[in-house]
């Protein structure tokens, strides 16, 4: 089935508000529980409601030739669905926005299917929507590499020579991605020795930070020893999460030298709890930035291109009512992009499957008011920033981070809701 065109500004009987992040243009797929003992279930967001995919399927609603008949949506997660691949995907999203269109009686007239199917999200929890096997983080945008660059080297060599030849990155701690909503705790571990000490400072993080990231979600896999082309890599990338890396960045900086970071980063990684899928996004595709060296030949991509998603850190801090925007900045400013990185992360032959997760680093831009984290923001604690009726040079015990971020089509838009994250103290 092909997809309706956005220019016919396709419209849903499900009542969308206005401004909403999830019109029938979007239908980004996600797992919820309804509130009681009951398992997780497969959905996509409409409006302020989550469209349970177990009802539509055993309503025999999935009717193509790829979806008819399989158990994809009875599962606690979205993972064996993500490995059917595109065709499956494709034939869901347009399954789904046509019974959730304006014209299409199915749901629309049939109350009591309707109201199976339909859930208001007041009455659910999200949780997380796959089982993530391998988590990797990318280090992906020039203007965090060169800000770091000046923070910890000094301006002589910012960025080293091999960044603009690869993507770098590190592999992340699968066990501690959770989803918006999770309270993450102060960690506690070793620092720079400080005052007259020789000793490393031992004790809760003093430098705790956030990271403005997004992640892309592992559909099919590959074979081990079997590398993924750079022209099939957006295949096998379902689509793309919010993502905020808490990071401790004394502990980070006292263990990062020889093999890089550990207990700084793996504490907990936060992911937003709707995927919106890259068919979701095509309508806000942009040239990604020129890349000069050229990339070698099996990072040289057809179509070099990034999204033009606009995103938004808020920080709500410990005593006050009210958000407070911190930074502003946008995904298409990203350097490497998601298809190299998944085309890097598989060249010497590592195997990736369903679920996996790769995030692209710190997504910063090329104003002081477009870094994607404390570190650039303060410049490493130097200075301080305005937060609502405070200030902050990092993260203190009570905070709420809130990272958004949303596409702005003709008359819709396509966003990722929230991720969210309170800053809990260390335990004693």
């Amino acid at each position: 089935m092909a997809e309706p065109s956005q220019k016919q500004l396709l419209r849903s009987f499900v009542e969308v508000p206005a401004g909403s992040h999830f019109p029938i243009q979007n239908l980004p797929f996600g797992v919820f529980r309804r509130r009681g003992p009951q398992a997780p279930r497969p959905a996509v967001a409409i409006g302020d409601f989550a469209l349970d995919l177990a009802a539509v399927a055993d309503a025999g609603l999935f009717d193509g030739p790829v979806l008819s008949g399989s158990p994809c949506f009875h599962q606690e997660t979205l993972n064996m669905f993500l490995g059917m691949g595109r065709p499956a995907w494709r034939e869901a999203r347009a399954t789904l926005q046509k019974i959730l269109s304006a014209d299409e009686p199915v749901l629309r007239d049939n109350e009591a299917l309707r109201n199976k199917c339909l859930v208001p999200m007041s009455d659910i929890e999200m949780v997380l929507p796959i089982t993530v096997g391998g988590y990797t983080d990318f280090f992906c945008s020039v203007h965090h590499a060169r800000n770091c660059g000046f923070i910890f080297r000094g301006p002589q060599t910012p960025v080293m020579p091999n960044w603009f030849y690869l993507p770098i990155a590190y592999n992340g701690r699968a066990s501690s991605i959770v989803v918006s909503g999770t309270d993450v705790i102060r960690p506690r571990g070793q620092g720079h020795p400080t005052g007259n000490s020789s000793a490393p400072y031992f004790g809760p993080s003093q430098k705790l930070d956030f990271e403005l990231e997004m992640a892309a979600i592992v559909g099919p896999g590959n074979e081990l020893g079997k590398p993924i082309d750079i022209n099939d890599a957006e295949e096998h990338i379902f689509g793309l999460t919010l993502m905020n890396d808490w990071s401790a960045r004394d502990i980070q900086a006292w263990e990062t030298i020889p093999l890089g970071p550990f207990l700084g980063k793996s504490f907990s990684t936060t992911i937003s709890p709707w995927i919106v899928t890259l068919d979701a996004l095509k309508p806000f595709m942009c040239d990604a930035p020129k890349q000069e060296p050229e990339p070698l030949p099996y990072l040289a991509e057809k179509n070099h291109i990034n999204y033009d998603i606009p995103l938004e850190v808020w920080v709500k801090p410990k005593g006050q009512n009210d958000a407070s925007i911190v930074t502003k900045t946008n995904f298409k400013h990203l350097y490497w992009t998601v298809t190299q990185q998944l085309t890097h992360h598989t060249i010497n032959g590592c195997n990736m499957s369903p679920g996996d997760i790769f995030a692209t680093g710190t997504l910063s831009g090329p104003e002081p008011d477009s870094f994607g984290c404390l570190l650039e923001l303060t410049w490493n604690g130097q200075n301080e920033i305005p937060v609502g009726n405070s200030t902050r040079k990092y993260l203190e015990d009570g905070d709420e981070v809130i990272l958004t971020g949303c596409c702005k089509g003709e008359g819709y838009n396509v966003g990722f809701g929230t991720c969210n994250g309170k800053v809990l103290p260390a335990l004693p």
